[in-house]
């Protein structure tokens, strides 16, 4: 027994045992300091930057000391990212979402035009200015290299987060290297920007609100209390009882798994598919990449089953409780975003400051003006809730969004609350092909500008649609 006891303390104080571990430590300890800094400085509170960002800021800062930049584990911050963005958003799509009957089906619609619509307008500006720094840095040598498609990064980083900023990243390193020699860390570039989107977002979106509360045209209604549950929040009807042997989140966790696991056997199942060499070279490197895609599909599927087995008595209780998801969801975007914050290495940030300034910056000054200009046009009577909603979720994620929100709106009295819930079905389904070209543009110089093309069309007609109104009614005054 004695011998068996001390076997087991070698293994368990291996450093392998405990290295996954330690990683969790750091992301759990860099959440709480963001936390105090985002609470006690009252710049950072003010700026309503997120506490897990200003957490893996902290991480970042302290990576340029050598005991930092070497405890902690580049791939597996990497991996938590990825795996975290689809866990996240699964929990999102099992929610049940009750509709308070304040979004019409016109302005959901609407609301997803604009995400797909800003996501053409981020590509546009990212691409043209990677081509033409490409053209300028790595052809004519005058500077250091840059990958010709990494400005697809921008409406990934910008509008996705980090996750997909990660996803992307990857096969673009890899085909910036593979194919064309070109070293460019599109990884830490596309993390990079996902991480100043949260900050421009924030920062921007309360300096705006303040210029309007100045003019007038804004009442901001700072909220003192924080958001409270009661228990019929946590208990649902029909739900499993506290007696019961088994904790309601360790069900509601175990169902996220199982979703997420028919989500790996897809795609598992989709990458032994011949394809031919377009499906080879352009699908099959986005089909791992959009695992939070297929996590909203499957989690869809596996809520409207077990709707239809409620439904014919075959299931009894209710397993799925939107309390826990939320939390659940909310949590696993706060890893994600310091895991991938922290995930940026930046002795690589020497690499791309030049292009990684330009493209944020003129991708924050085109997002910030499309979207206001659109939700001046199709939110009428809520403009400024509506766009401070979108702006926020078009920089960071959705929770940036409604906190930009929650300052103006604090009750959701407005629609806006409710275009940012529902508007994601119908973005990802307008927005399909921009992911069907952010696969094509890395294959070379003449893809990124075929690519560049096909987005320009693409916002014309977007931009037609939401602006379809004025612009009908303008020549309907013309002919009259």
């Amino acid at each position: 027994m004695n011998v068996l006891a001390a076997s087991s303390n070698i293994v368990f104080a291996r450093p392998e045992a405990w290295s996954f571990l330690l990683q969790f430590c750091i992301i759990g300890m860099a959440i709480l300091l963001g936390n105090i800094i985002r609470r006690k400085v009252k710049f950072m509170a003010k700026s309503l930057i997120p506490s897990a960002l200003i957490g893996g800021l902290v991480i970042l800062i302290l990576k340029i000391f050598p005991f930092a930049h070497n405890l902690i584990d580049k791939y597996f911050m990497e991996l938590v990212t990825y795996h975290t963005l689809a866990l996240g958003f699964i929990c999102m799509a099992l929610r049940s979402v009750e509709n308070k009957g304040k979004s019409t089906t016109g302005k959901i619609i609407e609301s997803g035009a604009l995400t797909a619509g800003t996501y053409i307008i981020q590509g546009i500006v990212g691409v043209s200015i990677t081509i033409v720094l490409y053209l300028l840095f790595t052809k004519c040598g005058i500077g250091r290299e840059i990958f010709f498609a990494s400005g697809m990064l921008l409406p990934m980083g910008y509008g996705q987060g980090p996750g997909q900023a990660l996803n992307i990243g990857t096969i673009y390193q890899t085909a910036a290297l593979e194919n064309f020699l070109i070293d460019f860390k599109s990884i830490d570039f596309g993390l990079s920007i996902a991480a100043l989107g949260f900050i421009v977002g924030s920062v921007i979106g309360v300096l705006f609100m303040n210029r309007l509360r100045k003019q007038g045209k804004l009442s901001i209604v700072a909220s003192q209390q924080a958001e409270t549950y009661s228990l019929d929040d946590y208990e649902q009807g029909n739900e499993i009882p506290h007696s019961e042997s088994v904790d309601k989140l360790t069900i509601v966790f175990s169902i996220v798994l199982l979703t997420y696991f028919l989500v790996y056997l897809l795609m598992k199942l989709l990458c032994g598919i011949d394809m031919g060499n377009f499906g080879e070279n352009t699908i099959k490197p986005l089909i791992y990449g959009f695992n939070f895609l297929w996590g909203i599909l499957f989690a869809t599927i596996v809520k409207l089953v077990i709707g239809w087995l409620r439904k014919h008595s075959f299931m009894r209780r209710n397993y799925l409780n939107n309390f826990l998801l939320n939390r659940l969801s909310g949590f696993l975007f706060d890893v994600m975003i310091v895991a991938g914050t922290a995930a940026i290495d930046f002795d690589n940030l020497k690499q791309f400051i030049v292009p990684l300034v330009i493209v944020c910056t003129l991708g924050v000054i085109a997002t910030f003006f499309y979207v206001l200009a659109v939700s001046k046009n199709i939110y009428k009577g809520y403009e400024y809730q509506g766009f401070l909603a979108m702006f926020g979720m078009l920089t960071g994620t959705a929770s940036n969004g409604m906190i930009l929100l929650r300052e103006v709106d604090p009750k959701y009295e407005t629609p806006a609350a409710n275009n940012l819930a529902f508007q994601t079905i119908p973005a990802l389904a307008m927005g399909f092909p921009i992911l069907l070209l952010v696969g094509y543009a890395p294959k070379s110089l003449a893809a990124s500008l075929i690519s560049l093309v096909i987005l320009i069309l693409m916002g014309i007609v977007f931009t037609l649609f939401l602006f379809r109104k004025k612009v009908f009614k303008k020549k309907n005054k013309d002919n009259n």
